[in-house]
């Protein structure tokens, strides 16, 4: 039998910053990438909603593609559903994506940490017990960004963006205390790496912007690593839009990344 694939999957394009470090890390894999668009922005959903939404669609999914492991490249609903995917499919392997407050916490000098992310994961008591666990001693705020995932999906999809609107998504993140200054800020959500160089260029003062893509494709490489492989699959990687129908500039995005649009 060939090699099972590796599903990635985002309410986007945003989980392509993590399909990019996991071909590198993992060349001898065929990878999957799903972009449930026709839901999508997931942090407008009701938390009920959108859980019942994920659960029938990976039913379809993981019965469609078979995945060796599935990452869910998406904070919003990783902190939403991944336990309840696990109880759902045990015998499947997820890999989740969730607000890097742990290093951030470790790396700040001032102490100010800011956490951006969506509306949806802003309010996740996941999030919260991370923050409690990990970063008590820092003083951490948390912005939950109503339009900067959809400026992303406009900057990759038309090239360009308005630096003012990227301004004003972000300029709640930079907090003055004290004689201190934020130095952190945690991209809580896979859309946003698409627009750190305009975030550098429109933020008030320098900081570190902490992407979390590596470090789950290093959690991805590990789990693959104690699963021998049963064969080659010489197979294209696919795109799959859950519209069925994406738009023209989606289509020629994927083919740059090297997927093949279904």
């Amino acid at each position: 039998m060939p090699d099972r694939p590796v599903l990635v999957f985002d309410s986007g394009i945003g989980g392509l910053t993590v399909l990019r470090e996991a071909r590198v890390l993992i060349p001898d894999r065929r990878f999957i990438y799903v972009a449930d668009d026709a839901a999508f922005p997931y942090g407008a959903w009701e938390e009920k909603a959108l859980l019942d939404h994920m659960i029938a669609l990976f039913s379809d999914l993981l019965s469609r593609f078979r995945p060796a492991l599935t990452v869910i490249a998406c904070n919003t609903a990783s902190t939403l559903a991944i336990d309840k995917l696990r109880e759902t499919f045990p015998g499947e392997t997820f890999v989740g994506t969730v607000p890097a407050i742990k290093p951030a916490a470790e790396r700040t000098r001032s102490g100010l940490v800011s956490v951006l992310a969506t509306p949806g994961t802003v309010k996740r008591q996941y999030t919260r017990d991370l923050i409690q666990k990990y970063a008590s001693q820092c003083h951490v705020r948390l912005v939950g960004s109503e339009n900067l995932a959809r400026l992303a999906e406009v900057y990759m999809r038309e090239g360009f963006v308005d630096e003012e609107a990227v301004r004003a998504e972000i300029a709640p993140c930079f907090v003055e205390k004290d004689g201190r200054r934020t130095d952190i800020v945690v991209l809580a959500c896979t859309h946003y790496p698409f627009l750190v160089n305009r975030m550098r260029k429109t933020a008030p003062w320098p900081v570190d912007w902490i992407d979390t893509s590596e470090a789950i494709a290093r959690r991805a490489l590990a789990l693959l690593a104690d699963r021998p492989a049963e064969g080659e699959d010489n197979g294209p990687d696919l795109a799959v839009f859950t519209s069925k129908d994406p738009p023209r500039e989606f289509r020629r995005l994927m083919s740059g990344f090297g997927l093949v649009t279904i």
